[in-house]
């Protein structure tokens, strides 16, 4: 596998972007990059749920993530992308991978990462789910429910992490073998 390979990971909240790419850059020595509003949030000492309510109002924090991750991701040698829009976000990535579950296995998972009621935590998710559309349509003209270019769409409601990073990194040999 050639080192400077581009792994893009994209899917919705919970569905294990941040797990799955990070362990697939492990297995391949690649870069892991992974900068959200999560990460903006902790590095400014404020809530994400503020994060996300200031994000709502002013585009430019999705413009800060975005810019600063594709940044990232464009430094010299290869990387794993992981984040809601590393697909559209990083055309020239050699791979492209969109991971996708069923709402309310997103929400369970979310539950054992964070904690919350179920109902709550399903709601927010799904309300959250509505604002990113509609913040992506607005901002980029991005339509996160259209991943139809993907090169692999992974269901991940019955796998375990290291089950869906195996069917990626097959997927990235492949790729890098298409290369040759």
């Amino acid at each position: 596998m050639k080192k400077d390979m581009r792994i893009a990971v994209s899917g919705k909240s919970g569905c294990g972007n941040t797990t799955i790419s990070n362990i697939v850059a492990e297995r391949l020595g690649l870069r892991f990059i992974n900068f959200t509003f999560r990460s903006l949030a902790k590095e400014r000492a404020i809530d994400l749920k503020e994060v996300l309510e200031l994000a709502a109002k002013d585009d430019s924090w999705d413009r800060e993530v975005d810019s600063r991750q594709v940044a990232l991701a464009r430094e010299e040698g290869g990387c794993v992308l992981g984040s809601r829009l590393a697909i559209w976000m990083l055309p020239e990535a050699d791979l492209k991978v969109f991971l996708r579950a069923k709402p309310e296995t997103r929400a369970e998972r979310i539950v054992r990462r964070e904690g919350g009621a179920l109902e709550s935590v399903a709601a927010f998710t799904a309300e959250r789910d509505k604002q990113d559309h509609g913040r992506y349509l607005r901002i980029y003209n991005i339509d996160n429910n259209n991943y139809d270019f993907a090169d692999l769409v992974i269901d991940t409601d019955d796998l375990t992490p290291p089950q869906i990073a195996e069917l990626i990194i097959k997927k990235a040999q492949e790729k890098d073998n298409e290369k040759d």
